[in-house]
Parts: structure tokens; C-alpha cells; sequence
């Protein structure tokens, strides 16, 4: 399957359960494997025929300081909606990491896969 690649993109996100996390942001990492909306793109080398990854970050960063969000799940799984709704991506795979949360972990977080509704 073809795919854009975007990784460790850093954001800012108010994130977690505990009274802290809600008012001081943390840096989340993301990656994203993001199915192309189909082949025409190879022919054509225009950006408007497959994802611009300019406009998919801008997007998680918007959607990062749209409020707080008590777990990464559901931090992930709004990226991907937001991947597959608003930028018709036909599948992708959002990995989220909180970065330096655990004693001698470099990241916690978690992978999901979601495709088009």
C-alpha cells in the first residue's frame, strides 16, 4: 500500500487524567502512515491529487488546542478521523506518544489503524 510518511511531529496538546494535565500542555509526538487517495498523483505530480502532509499538520495542530483530552486514544483516534474525513485519506495509521511521562521510558502512547467510514 502506498503511503505518506510524516514522523515525530511534535504538538502541544492540554492531555490527561490528572488535575495538572489540564491546564499545563504537554509535547506529544505523532506519527502517521497515511494511505494515498489513489495513483493519479504518480502521473500527474500535482500536490491536489494526493494529501498535503503541510495542511494534515496544520490541521493536528489545530485540532491539538481545540481543548483538553483526558486520553492519547482519544487524541489518536481524532487525528484519524480527522485524516480520513476531512482529507479523504482512504486508510491510516496514527501512532501518539507522550514524551518523558514514565520513569525511564522515553515515550508512552499508543497505535491505531483506522479506515475510511
Amino acid at each position: 500500500m502506498d503511503s505518506i510518511l510524516v514522523r515525530d511531529l511534535r504538538v502541544e496538546v492540554l492531555i490527561g487524567i490528572h488535575k495538572r494535565e489540564r491546564h499545563v500542555a504537554q509535547v506529544v509526538s505523532i506519527d502517521l502512515d497515511i494511505g494515498i487517495p489513489g495513483e493519479a498523483v504518480f502521473a500527474s505530480d500535482r500536490v491536489a491529487d494526493t494529501i498535503d502532509y503541510e495542511q494534515v499538520a496544520l490541521g493536528i495542530k489545530a485540532l491539538a488546542a481545540s481543548g483538553h483530552f483526558k486520553l492519547v486514544e482519544t487524541f489518536a483516534d481524532r487525528i484519524a478521523r480527522l485524516l480520513t474525513d476531512d482529507f479523504k485519506a482512504p486508510w491510516v495509521r496514527v501512532s501518539a506518544a507522550k514524551i518523558g511521562i514514565l520513569p525511564n521510558a522515553k515515550f508512552v502512547g499508543v497505535s491505531i489503524e483506522r479506515g475510511k467510514r
